[in-house]
Formats: structure tokens, C-alpha cells, sequence
């Protein structure tokens, strides 16, 4: 019945939300069509995941964010529309849930010629899991770093070497401790410190929504982060398509994120798309199409991560209703209206020439130049990624065209 309600609820936030502006009324157009300027240069690209998260923007006082419904060859068959105001200067893309749906939908709307993207700034703004030893549901986040923690190797627990703590230990390892050396170069990102702290001023201003089923629920955590009032936060988020429950888990992601940043980063939020938006958006930086240092990555907490003292992992996952997923997709526009507004409304004499990082920004790589804070250094990480160089490629009587 909890589960049921707990559907039922996201429906009807869902219906809601849509009543005023549903999709058989928008006034769709294919990219290329007449009546649309040759660029459109948004300078607040809002990036929803599911429908829900989008939908929270729509029919809000600020702007209209349906007043152009733009057809995107590459975007999700489910979601093929860039909903953009009228004039352009805030747009909305869905990604459709998941990594894969993620780097193909950014990745089609950042190569598109209809778009300028190269002053940018996205808002990568979803509902997640949280840590309750860092904070709780409802609460509002801003990531430096995104951790991909499911890029590694996997054992089932009920064939688990006595010595390991968990059943995931990274690729080309032998025990959870240690650094990965078969390096695919998405397994950390690290965005504007800057510019997330920016944002998390901006997000502070908003009246942060909650619910009574949210407030009981909480108090049943023994972590004092849990049992608090909905805050914003600056700490990180792990990037897995397995939507994963239990205290064991999430003390074996932490430790992945603590390891794999170096110390750094702060393992506080779950989600699915968030490497895989990144790494489109890094690719297309290292081409100038848009500006990494322009991102800011913003999750809302719909639920905990763990169970509490009296349920079971799979109780929490499947059976129980925190009360915080229509908290949670309010204050994706609670929040994030206060940093979309921050932005446009100080546009001239902050955002429109960039917020200069201090931090490295970009992948394990280097690509986009500096040296990486995490990672065992650009050169090793590449070797062990099994770079092609062209230096080797012409040694082969190979060449680049």
C-alpha cells in the first residue's frame, strides 16, 4: 500500500504539473524551421532527467518555458523537444533516465548547429539519494565532483573473499582499497568550485519545501544529518545506473569517492546520468562547442540511501514512503529559481564573462588542459587507459587526416 501511495503521489505531482501544459498543446517545430533564428545562444541550459523534474518548471510566474517546443534529431524518442522561453534565454532539455540516455540526448543537442552553447551555463538539476550521515531527504545539494562508482569490478556477495568489505573493487585491482589502473576516463569529473559555491548562495535565499510524512520518517535515523530540517549543501554525487539500497553500499561507494578523488570529494548524493552529462559536455568543451567551466551540478534529495535502525534494505528500497519525492521535485524549482535568477539577473557584470575557476576542472586526463587533483597524474592515467598517441600512430606508418 506504502509503495502504491508512494506512486500515486508522483502521478499526481506529474498531472499536476502538466494540466496547464500538456504536450499535445505545445507548438512544435523541427530544428532548421523558418521562423527560428539561424543560433539560439540560451544562457541557462536547464537539464532535466524524467519527466517529473521537468515539469517542475512549467507554468511557473518567472518565464514560460514551452513558449518554443524545438524537435532535436538525437534527443529521446520520449523526450525529442528543447523547451525554450521566448527568448531563448533559458532552455530545458530531458535526457531520459539512465547513462546512455543521458550522453545521447546532451550530446545531440550540444553538436546541434541550432544551438550556441559556447556561453552556456548548465543546470544540471535532478532528484536523488542521499547519505544520511551528510544530510536528508529534501534537502537541496551542489556537487564538485561526480563519481562514476559502479565502474568497477563485481563479485557476488555469496562468493566474497573472507578479507573484502564489499563485492565491488575497482577495474584492474585486487582489493576495494585500491586506485583503478584499467582507466576508462569517466570515472571522476570535477566542475566549477566557484562557480557550485555561486550557486548554493544563490539556493540558500529559497523557502525550501518538506512534508509531515518526510519529517516523521527522518527522526528514525540515529545520524544527526538525517533528522535535521531540509538544508543546501555542497557535497558530492555517485553516478551508477543500479538504483542501490543498504548501509554496506553506501559505506563502499564513500569509500570509492574518498579513493578516487584523492581525498577530496565528499560522497553525499546517488543518481544515474550525471558522468554521462558530464563526459558529452567535456567532449564538446574540448571542442569549444560549450564551457565546462559553466556547469553546475544540483540534486534534490527524494530519499535516503539506507535503511534506518528498524527496517531492512529492501523495506527501505521498495515498501517504505519517505514523503520526500514531491518535496524533492519542488525544490528543484525552489532552488533552482533562485540560481537561474542569480544568473540572468547579474549576467552583465558576473556570468556573462565567466566565473574563473580555482580548482582544476575536467576529467582524469587532463583534456581540457591543467593537472588533474585526483587520478594517479595525466601520463599514467593515459597509459593506462591504453592511449593511441598520434606519436604512435605515425611510428606505425599510420596518420591522422
Amino acid at each position: 500500500m506504502q509503495l502504491l501511495k508512494f506512486i500515486a503521489t508522483g502521478l499526481l505531482l506529474g498531472s499536476s504539473c502538466l494540466a496547464a501544459a500538456s504536450p499535445a498543446t505545445w507548438q512544435r517545430s523541427q530544428v532548421g524551421a523558418k521562423q527560428y533564428p539561424k543560433k539560439v545562444a540560451p544562457k541557462v541550459f536547464i537539464v532535466s532527467m524524467f519527466e517529473p523534474e521537468a515539469a517542475a518548471w512549467w507554468g511557473v510566474p518567472e518565464f514560460d518555458l514551452l513558449a518554443h517546443n524545438i524537435t532535436v534529431p538525437g534527443a529521446s524518442p520520449i523526450f525529442p523537444d528543447v523547451h525554450c522561453t521566448a527568448d531563448y534565454s533559458v532552455c530545458q532539455l530531458i535526457t531520459g533516465e539512465g547513462e546512455i540516455n543521458a550522453a545521447i540526448t546532451v550530446s545531440s543537442i550540444a553538436l546541434s548547429p541550432f544551438f550556441d552553447l559556447t556561453h552556456t551555463y548548465f543546470l544540471i538539476a535532478g532528484i536523488a539519494g542521499i547519505n544520511p550521515k551528510v544530510g536528508t531527504i529534501s534537502s537541496v545539494t551542489f556537487a564538485r565532483y561526480a563519481i562514476q562508482v559502479a565502474l568497477q569490478y563485481e563479485i557476488d556477495l555469496r562468493e566474497l573473499p573472507d578479507n573484502f568489505t564489499t563485492s565491488y573493487f575497482p577495474q584492474g585491482t585486487y582489493a576495494p582499497d585500491q586506485y583503478p589502473t584499467s582507466i576508462y576516463g569517466t570515472e571522476v569529473f570535477e566542475v566549477n568550485a566557484e562557480l557550485r559555491s555561486l550557486a548554493a548562495s544563490f539556493a540558500k535565499k529559497a523557502n525550501l519545501s518538506d512534508s509531515e510524512s518526510a519529517q516523521e520518517y527522518r527522526s528514525q535515523y540515529v545520524y544527526e544529518a538525517a533528522t535535521q530540517a531540509p538544508s543546501v549543501l555542497e557535497c558530492d554525487v555517485a553516478t551508477t545506473d543500479v538504483y542501490y539500497s543498504g548501509k554496506l553500499l553506501s559505506e563502499a561507494f564513500d569509500n570509492t569517492t574518498e579513493i578516487w578523488t584523492n581525498g577530496t570529494g565528499k560522497y553525499c548524493t546517488t543518481a544515474q546520468e550525471d558522468n554521462a552529462t558530464l563526459q558529452a559536455l567535456l567532449r564538446t568543451s574540448a571542442r569549444n562547442l560549450t564551457d565546462f567551466s559553466r556547469i553546475i551540478v544540483m540534486r534534490t534529495a527524494s530519499n535516503f540511501d539506507q535503511p534506518h535502525a528498524n527496517q531492512t534494505a529492501l523495506q527501505h528500497l521498495r515498501y517504505s514512503d519517505a514523503g520526500g519525492f514531491e518535496p524533492s521535485v519542488q525544490n528543484l524549482y525552489n532552488a533552482g529559481i533562485e540560481v537561474v535568477n542569480g544568473i540572468l539577473n547579474s549576467w552583465n557584470t558576473t556570468f556573462a564573462a565567466g566565473v574563473k575557476p580555482t580548482n582544476y576542472i575536467g576529467d582524469i586526463f587532463g583534456t581540457l588542459g591543467g593537472t588533474p587533483d585526483f587520478g594517479p597524474g595525466r601520463k599514467q592515467a593515459l597509459e593506462d587507459a591504453g592511449a593511441i598517441t598520434k606519436r604512435g600512430l605515425f611510428r606505425r606508418g599510420l596518420r591522422f587526416l
